[in-house]
């Protein structure tokens, strides 16, 4: 039996689950977006904002499951056919020259990883907003820099632009759209591979604070 349809309730839903996405309550913004998908399947802006939320905990399985549901609910063919290529085994453009550039200079195998992992969450999250590639190194260079900057490596806005051999400007530019669209931190934890995390020691703060505030609170 078809599940019947409740627009309101997913728009409840849907809202409720963005304001979460905004303020980093992930498992909150996932349940609230699930719930919306729920109440109208056929939306594909519910699965799209899933998919985002999946991709932002670090879920990249699901996130693919749910840009699936996406896809067969888009109606925007251009669109539809840029994420489908998201499915496909072989790398893009981007991907090869990160990958070829970032070994040539020694880069971590695991910070390339994370590089490519950066990439999927950026276009996942870009949704229906256009993507232009019209220089892949460009977007390469800054998802090595971005990169770098998270793992606190020692590796300059120059130098960078010069194994790409890019304007260093433009680097600037795509490397700031990055760090806007995924929300990036120093030693942001989607994409920090060092095997202690500074970010560790803040929240442990921060719990130890909230503990010696109740007790002061107390009567």
């Amino acid at each position: 039996m078809a599940r019947k349809k409740d627009p309101r309730l997913a728009a409840q839903k849907n809202q409720e689950g963005a304001a979460h996405f905004k303020n980093w309550e992930m498992d909150q913004a996932i349940a609230a977006f699930q719930q919306a998908v729920r109440a109208d399947s056929d939306n594909p802006d519910y699965h799209l904002n899933l998919a985002r939320a999946h991709a932002r905990s670090g879920d990249y399985h699901q996130a693919m499951s749910a840009l699936g549901d996406y896809i067969r609910t888009e109606t925007d063919e251009k669109v539809v056919e840029r994420f489908e290529r998201m499915f496909s085994s072989a790398l893009d453009e981007v991907e090869t020259t990160l990958i070829e550039t970032m070994r040539k200079n020694k880069m971590p195998v695991q910070q390339i990883g994370k590089a490519i992992q950066m990439w999927l969450e950026y276009r996942i999250t870009l949704g229906r907003t256009q993507l232009r590639v019209m220089k892949p190194e460009l977007w390469a260079g800054a998802l090595m820099y971005a990169v770098g900057k998270v793992n606190f490596a020692d590796l300059k806005l120059p130098q960078v632009a010069v194994m790409y051999n890019v304007n260093e400007r433009s680097l600037k530019e795509k490397y700031t759209e990055l760090v806007a669209a995924l929300d990036i931190m120093p030693a942001d934890y989607r994409y920090f591979v060092g095997e202690r995390n500074p970010l560790d020691k803040l929240v442990e703060a921060a719990k130890v604070l909230e503990e010696l505030d109740r007790r002061f609170q107390e009567d």
